[in-house]
């Protein structure tokens, strides 16, 4: 996604300038989430699918292995190149777009669920809520998700995110608490809640993969400029030599909201 954004005080954000490193080192979701929405009813064969915001197409591609018939779209014509890439290579059939969330271009009422893992709060709230609810076939559901570390809860991730705001004080996506409620304020009038978890599972990592993690991350790869990413990825090297083994875990959060158009 790039356009000029409201989050980290107005910095402009490109998540195309971090596709590389998005591409291999976002680890996605775990499979504990899949065995989760299966069993409330997404991801079945069969389900046609649109992920919002697929960025490199993580969530795309999971659901494609489940048997979903999925598109995934993104603004950003870099995590598109990368996500058609990364089907490819594993034999999925999904096919990518790019185009906004708020003007898909897709046909009325013909998919079961839309999907936004990690993507909702770059969008026109107003505008894909109405494109939601134009694109979604009678009883189909909105899933909405989230996976992010636990800085007040994971060392590694505290150190981490502290190096992060030494290099870009702007960035607003630190310290969070992994608590979320099951109703929030922004769907109750167009949505009525079908599921909803959240849970915490230790992501593994090595350092080489968690500085990947973290340059793909919005407060470095996607905002700073390669020089300065540099910079940060050398300290960040030195930090976990000093800091963690080899192979570790960083504790996530996961939460998704399957919700029903009112």
């Amino acid at each position: 996604m790039s356009r000029k954004e409201i989050h980290d005080h107005g910095r402009a954000i490109d998540w195309g300038h971090t596709s590389a490193d998005y591409a291999r080192y976002r680890p996605g979701y775990p499979p504990s989430f899949f065995q989760r929405i299966v069993a409330l009813g997404v991801g079945l064969p069969g389900q046609r699918v649109v992920d919002l915001g697929t960025g490199t197409g993580n969530m795309a591609r999971e659901l494609a292995r489940l048997g979903c018939r999925v598109v995934g779209i993104d603004i950003s014509e870099n995590q598109i190149v990368e996500a058609r890439r990364l089907a490819a290579e594993e034999g999925l059939r999904a096919e990518f777009q790019v185009c906004p969330a708020e003007q898909t271009g897709l046909p009325a009422t013909s998919f079961d669920v839309i999907s936004a893992a990690q993507s909702w709060l770059y969008f026109d709230q107003d505008r894909t809520v109405a494109e939601v609810k134009r694109l979604l076939a009678p009883g189909g559901r909105l899933m909405i998700s989230t996976i992010s570390w636990l800085p007040r809860q994971d060392a590694v991730a505290k150190r981490t995110e502290e190096l992060v705001l030494k290099h870009n004080p702007d960035w607003t996506a630190g310290n969070l608490s992994g608590e979320i409620p099951p109703v929030m304020l922004w769907f109750q009038d167009h949505f009525s809640v079908a599921a909803f978890f959240v849970y915490q599972e230790p992501i593994p990592f090595t350092r080489e993969s968690w500085r990947g993690r973290i340059r793909a991350c919005r407060g470095i790869g996607a905002t700073l400029t390669p020089e300065q990413v540099e910079a940060f990825d050398r300290e960040h090297a030195s930090l976990l030599a000093c800091t963690v083994p080899e192979n570790f875990t960083v504790l996530h959060w996961i939460h998704a909201h399957l919700l029903a158009p009112r």
